[in-house]
């Protein structure tokens, strides 16, 4: 999960920060998910705090995740890693556009473009 008002390159860097940490921080929880499904979907919210309310909304469910701080950014949430287990919740909780989809009613066109902000 990571944020849409971040640019596309800063996104895909900041949702790879929170698998690697995820991975690192659960190594059986990620084994069981790569040997069984090994899929992944990046999710966009609008901002920080709805990212930290996500977060708060899962981990109150019991589910595991890690959230991403940037250093670069003040040390700002710009991601967070789910166990496949929370895919019910994500879904119940909230319509989520997929990280740099292409526009729809309420998201904006946006390009890919080359990024040095993200780490």
């Amino acid at each position: 999960m990571t944020r849409a008002d971040l640019t596309p390159g800063t996104q895909a860097c900041q949702a790879a920060h929170a698998a690697l940490d995820f991975a690192v921080t659960y190594p059986d929880l990620v084994g069981d998910w790569q040997a069984s499904s090994n899929t992944l979907v990046i999710l966009a919210v609008r901002e920080e705090l709805e990212l930290a309310w996500l977060c708060q909304d899962a981990e109150s469910a019991g589910l595991r995740t890690v959230r991403f701080h940037e250093p670069d950014l003040a040390g700002a949430l710009t991601a967070a890693a789910f166990e496949p287990a929370a895919a019910r919740l994500l879904r119940t909780l909230r319509a989520l556009p997929l990280a740099l989809s292409p526009p729809g009613p309420n998201r904006p066109r946006r390009h890919l473009t080359t990024d040095n902000g993200g780490r």
